[in-house]
């Protein structure tokens, strides 16, 4: 049996900003009926001042298409409940990144002790406000987000009303992970089912493939592929689409 989406979403999408802004929104707009749009712009996403101008530079882009992006907060863990209560109606989710770990993500959380973490994110579980987390660790490329599982429990377990997104997943821990909490959910990339780091640095290096997270081994890869192929109630697809100039890649 074969199923055509007609209007599907996006549930990781960067759009970037200026130029590349204007280059990659119609793009996307053209393909999908919306997508959850993060937030590591630079400076990075942070108010609602920041959110709704940010949201009309991308309505303004997508040249009149039929598109809805949902918009995202940059975590800090100085947000207060009030802020929060007010902000709520303007986002989906609020994403969570380890500092330096990506892409404009230098100033990103760098203590994930729950003493640190808690006071946002029990106003979140209390607003309903959904956490997106880029998980990896600073630890070596391959075990990084193996190295994450514990804190992605850790929060499930002392919140289990908030719902939590493990973006872009690539190892087969972070499948395992997925049904030992209800809380948990996860996206998947199509370069994710498709690639692994063989294809990225097993012959020539080719430097279009590589991305964060890394491509892993080919078993986590099958892990990826069963729960997207069975339709796994818990996973969603999230192109993780991140355009960058070429010179960039290729340096």
């Amino acid at each position: 049996m074969e199923l055509t989406l007609k209007s599907p979403l996006d549930m990781h999408l960067h759009l970037r900003d200026g130029k590349m802004l204007q280059i990659v929104a119609p793009l996307s707009a053209k393909t999908f009926s919306g997508a959850l749009v993060m937030p590591n712009l630079v400076p990075p996403v942070t108010n609602k001042e920041m959110l709704l101008g940010y949201k009309d530079r991308i309505l303004k882009a997508i040249n009149g298409e039929k598109f809805t992006p949902y918009m995202t907060l940059f975590f800090k863990t100085d947000y207060s409940y009030d802020f929060l209560k007010e902000v709520k109606s303007e986002i989906l989710a609020i994403k969570l990144y380890p500092a330096g770990i990506t892409t404009n993500s230098e100033s990103g959380v760098d203590n994930f002790s729950l003493d640190t973490l808690s006071p946002v994110l029990e106003a979140m579980s209390d607003l309903g406000i959904v956490l997106a987390v880029h998980g990896e660790s600073d630890g070596f490329v391959m075990d990084r987000e193996a190295e994450f599982i514990p804190i992605y429990e850790k929060i499930a377990k002392r919140f289990p009303k908030l719902k939590i997104i493990m973006e872009h997943i690539t190892t087969k821990e972070a499948v395992e992970a997925l049904d030992r909490y209800e809380n948990l959910f996860a996206t998947i990339t199509l370069h994710h089912l498709y690639i692994t780091l063989d294809d990225v640095i097993g012959g020539l290096l080719r430097p279009h493939l590589f991305c964060k997270p890394i491509a892993k081994r080919p078993e986590d890869r099958m892990a990826l592929r069963r729960v997207a192929f069975m339709a796994h109630p818990k996973v969603m697809f999230g192109s993780d689409s991140a355009p960058h100039p070429r010179e960039k890649k290729e340096a």
